[in-house]
């Protein structure tokens, strides 16, 4: 999630002298996961984050350091308490993390802003760097969007190498503008994902309900129709007008969407689906189970359930990925390179 923010800032940034901070490994407990980045930009500002605040005020330090002389730094913290008394008795997170700073110029720079574009044209990218004493490799490959979705960490040959995958925003459909969506919307914006609102009320899609929400108006057909569905994409059902859902969930079921999930009672939900036994990928009624009460506990349990969806599916396409011992960025013919290299020490 925090990517997206990071590219965006080093767009907006007219001459970038900005740090990035990127876990390589973890042990044990960590809050965040190997691939996790944060932005550290010259006039202090912070943006993402790789700990819950107890390393980023040492890590700032570094950033200024890794600033002044333009060259990367490798950085571990251990924070087991009977392995080190510092990091231990100060922070008690337990674990250990292994991460790289890095100044964001020349090569770097250069296709991180690559990478933006991509996501704006919905290409899913891998950046890979390869690091020794001598300076770094940066090499940016488009991928397709079944390759996508893993972030991992390897040793090769005596050289580090870490793979990074930067995907686009799995887009979210919100089907109805009730007090439920507006509830729904606002926690599912903060969670990494590109909300499309969708009714056939044109008058109720306001940038006032939904600031920065995409907006189709029309019949379900119609909505379908414009959206071009992709088996990637999530989808709320949340009209409450039971005809208007029951085509909407009609005209989804064939696509094979990620995620279907509807909003109602159990009596409803029959109603819904009488002629049809409900497909794996539907959650109904939709969330998980929390004795949820309301629009905003229920679009609590709504946003859990989306993050345990996404974190399900890229652990299981992990998995399948490393299944395939042989395969490499760097000789496969899978991944089309977008950008050549440099080996550079910034």
């Amino acid at each position: 999630m925090d990517m997206h923010e990071i590219l965006e800032a080093l767009h907006l940034q007219e001459e970038s002298q900005c740090v990035l901070a990127t876990i390589l490994c973890v042990e044990g407990h960590s809050y965040r996961k190997a691939g996790a980045s944060m932005l550290f930009k010259p006039n202090g500002e912070q943006i993402g984050a790789v700990s819950p605040g107890c390393l980023e005020h040492d890590l700032q330090e570094i950033a200024d350091v890794v600033r002044a002389s333009g060259q990367f730094s490798l950085i571990s913290y251990n924070m087991n308490a009977d392995e080190d008394a510092i990091w231990g008795d100060a922070v008690g997170c337990g674990g250990e993390i292994r991460l790289l700073l890095e100044p964001v110029h020349g090569q770097l720079l250069k296709l991180l802003l690559a990478a933006r574009a991509k996501m704006e044209a919905g290409i899913p990218v891998r950046l890979m760097r390869s690091w020794d004493d001598a300076g770094i490799d940066y090499v940016l490959y488009d991928l397709s969007h079944d390759e996508a979705d893993t972030i991992y960490w390897e040793e090769v040959d005596e050289r580090n190498h870490l793979f990074v995958d930067i995907t686009p925003r799995q887009r979210l459909v919100i089907f109805g503008v009730g007090k439920d969506a507006e509830a729904i919307y606002a926690l599912v914006k903060q969670i990494g994902f590109q909300v499309i609102i969708a009714d056939w009320r044109p008058a109720l899609c306001t940038q006032e309900r939904f600031p920065e929400a995409a907006f189709i108006t029309g019949s379900p057909e119609a909505i379908a129709e414009q959206l071009q569905f992709r088996s990637s994409d999530y989808l709320i059902v949340c009209s409450h007008n039971l005809q208007r859902d029951k085509e909407m969930i009609r005209v989804a079921l064939p696509l094979q969407l990620v995620y279907i999930g509807i909003l109602g009672s159990k009596k409803r939900i029959r109603m819904l689906f009488e002629t049809f036994l409900i497909p794996s990928n539907v959650r109904a009624p939709i969330g998980l189970a929390l004795g949820a009460d309301g629009p905003y506990e229920i679009a609590v349990s709504i946003a859990a359930e989306l993050i345990a969806i996404r974190a399900g599916r890229k652990e299981r396409l992990r998995k399948e990925r490393r299944q395939n011992e042989y395969y490499s960025p760097l000789f496969g013919s899978r991944t089309e390179q977008a950008n050549g290299h440099q080996k550079t020490n910034a």
